[in-house]
């Protein structure tokens, strides 16, 4: 088939070399430059994690993404996936409907190298934590994170050496359909590119390209700060690991030093809708307020640490929190893949298979939860690690 790829973000790049790899002749389309300064991908740093609560379906697939995450750090022949573990923390003691309960649960039927935390070892080990205020938690040893805007770039390159069409400075403009079928799409520059199937992989831009989804996509945006602490030593990978503090009430996680002395700390919580390329995509002084206060009792190290940098992550959101990988229905040829909800780059390893089989109709059991759903309402989110605002 001749399939056009919308979008070179981590779904798009991920499906358009996994169907090349078929043996599909593959065009993927973005405006450029790549990786897009506003994707939700361009960014230094994304946790992968197995510990998803109770849900077996994620935690399956975290499982052999990670295995395939240390693979590609030796074909890529550099660390971008690194293994510090990932730490979820709780005020009071864990206890059963829990994220990190349920999660602890999970992986240790699943045999995960794990550890049940306290405070007297927060205290011991990881110093920049306040023991005082966190008692309970779990360390899931084998996670970590993804530096997540250079593997988009490394995987650009691999795109380009296996022969996909990479039509970079293009814009699409529309679909080109008739008869319920689309055959192709539009560029804003009047030029039109035919093809069998066309992929829309263009996460928080969904709504906005293809209207007709805004009945079951929100794009949101989510305050992500660097810092630059002043006890670089506190914050290095084997002290300070990949995080959720209480996440599921405050929304915070974030990760240790990288390679340019930098902490990101971010929130996976309701978030603003707001569009990719809206002028009001800033972080505001709410937002800011907000993580002052949070790092005084949670990081004190951290509380006076200047910010170097602030960008808004955007979440392509479904209603129940779960991907988006389908056909449409109604358009014969088109295949949307979004709906990433916050959560979706560590599949990288996984996510350009799962496309492919949806592009080319081949059966694949994670497909009946990524399936086309109109039906779900809003406000039914499965999404164990979100914090939902102070209202819920």
């Amino acid at each position: 088939m001749r399939v056009i790829v919308v979008g070179a973000g981590i779904n798009g790049v991920t499906a358009a070399i996994e169907l090349k790899k078929r043996g599909h002749e593959v065009i993927l389309v973005d405006p450029g430059p790549l990786p897009h300064p506003l994707a939700a991908s361009t960014d230094i740093s994304k946790a992968v994690r197995a510990a998803y609560g109770p849900d077996e379906e994620y935690t399956e697939l975290a499982e052999r993404s990670i295995k395939l995450w240390r693979k590609w750090n030796e074909e890529f022949g550099v660390e971008l996936y690194h293994e510090t573990g990932v730490m979820f923390m709780r005020q009071r003691e864990m206890k059963p409907g829990d994220f990190e309960y349920e999660s602890f649960q999970t992986l240790q039927r699943r045999g995960h190298k794990i550890e049940r935390m306290n405070s007297g070892q927060l205290l011991t080990r990881f110093p920049a934590w306040n023991p005082e205020l966190f008692r309970d938690g779990v360390l899931e040893i084998e996670a970590g994170y993804a530096e997540s805007g250079r593997v988009v770039a490394a995987l650009i390159e691999r795109a380009k050496s296996a022969s996909v069409d990479l039509r970079e400075s293009s814009r699409f403009s529309q679909l080109d359909e008739s008869d319920g079928r689309v055959k192709g799409i539009g560029l804003d520059n009047g030029k039109r590119i035919a093809g069998d199937r066309v992929v829309m992989a263009v996460g928080a831009w969904t709504p906005y390209l293809l209207p007709f989804t805004k009945r079951f996509f929100r794009a949101s945006g989510q305050p992500v700060f660097h810092l630059k602490p002043p006890r670089p030593d506190l914050f290095a990978p084997e002290r300070f690991p990949v995080f959720g503090a209480d996440i599921t009430t405050t929304g915070y996680y974030g990760f240790p030093l990288n390679r340019d002395g930098i902490v990101k700390i971010a929130n996976h919580g309701p978030g603003r809708e707001i569009s990719p390329e809206s002028p009001q995509r800033a972080v505001t002084s709410g937002d800011e307020t907000s993580l002052r206060k949070f790092l005084s009792w949670a990081f004190p190290v951290l509380a006076d640490a200047p910010i170097v940098y602030t960008r808004v992550c955007m979440y392509c959101e479904t209603h129940d929190g779960n991907f988006w990988i389908a056909p449409d229905p109604e358009r014969e040829g088109l295949v949307i893949a979004a709906g990433d909800c916050g959560h979706g780059f560590k599949f990288a390893p996984v996510l350009g298979a799962i496309i492919a089989d949806a592009v080319e109709g081949k059966p694949n059991p994670i497909l009946n939860k990524f399936r086309w759903r109109p039906e779900v309402p809003v406000g039914v989110s499965t999404d164990a690690a979100r914090f939902r605002g102070n209202d819920h």
